[in-house]
C-alpha cells in the first residue's frame, strides 16, 4: 500500500508521514523531493526551471521507484508530497493505480491563516516560496484534485496519523510516550526534515 499525503506547504504532510512512519511497523518514508534535488543540483543552469515537478523526468523517476519499491518492498510506503497539478498526478499516481498500486491519497487541508502560522513557525519568510503557493494549492485542492481531505486547523499530529491510519484500514499500536518524550521527537522531526 502507499498511503500518499498531499496538500499544500505547512499542512503537516511530513510530520505525519514520520510520525505514522514511527508508529507502523513495516513502512518506509519515499520523498520525491530527493530525486528534484539530485536533478536540480545535476542540470546546468539554462536547463534548470522554478519548479522541479515540471520536469517531466522528476515526474516519470518518481513513478519508476515508487513502482520498483512496491514491487519489491512488502510494507506500507509513505509519500509526503504536494502534488497540484492533475496532469502530474495522472503521470504518477494515476500510473500507479493503473498498475494496480494499492494508493491511498489524502489531502491534508488547512486554513490559509493556519499555513501562514504553521510556516513562520518553520522560520519561514512571510513572502517565502512556499507561502506564495498557498491560494494555488487550495484552489488545485478545491477543483483538480479533490479527494479525501482531512482537515488539520485543529487537530495535533497525533490526531491526524490516528485518522489516516483509520481510514487506511490500519490499527496501530498504542503511543505510550510521554507528552515530553512527543515533543522531543517532534521538535527533531522539525529539524531534520526542514
Amino acid at each position: 500500500m502507499v498511503i500518499w499525503l498531499n496538500g499544500a506547504f505547512g499542512a503537516g504532510k511530513t510530520q505525519t508521514a514520520y510520525e505514522l512512519h514511527r508508529r507502523l511497523p513495516d513502512s518506509f518514508v519515499y520523498d520525491p523531493e530527493q530525486a528534484g534535488y539530485f536533478m536540480r543540483a545535476n542540470l546546468p543552469e539554462v536547463c534548470k526551471g522554478n519548479d522541479f515537478q515540471d520536469y517531466p523526468m522528476w515526474r516519470s523517476v518518481n513513478y519508476e521507484m515508487l513502482r520498483y519499491i512496491c514491487r519489491s518492498y512488502r510494507g506500507t510506503v509513505i509519500v509526503p508530497m504536494t502534488l497540484t497539478n492533475r496532469t502530474y498526478y495522472d503521470e504518477i499516481i494515476g500510473a500507479l493505480l493503473r498498475d494496480g498500486v494499492d494508493v491511498r491519497h489524502f489531502i491534508l487541508s488547512a486554513s490559509p491563516q493556519t499555513l501562514r502560522q504553521r510556516l513562520r513557525k518553520r522560520l519561514e519568510r512571510k513572502n517565502c516560496w512556499a507561502g506564495q503557493q498557498i491560494a494555488r494549492c487550495i484552489r488545485a485542492f478545491e477543483t483538480d484534485i479533490t479527494q479525501t481531505k482531512i482537515e488539520t486547523d485543529e487537530k495535533d499530529i497525533y490526531t491526524v496519523v490516528e485518522e489516516v491510519a483509520r481510514l487506511c484500514g490500519l490499527t496501530l499500536p498504542p503511543d505510550t510516550r510521554s507528552r515530553v518524550r512527543k515533543a522531543a521527537g517532534r521538535i527533531v522531526m522539525q529539524v531534520k526534515h526542514r
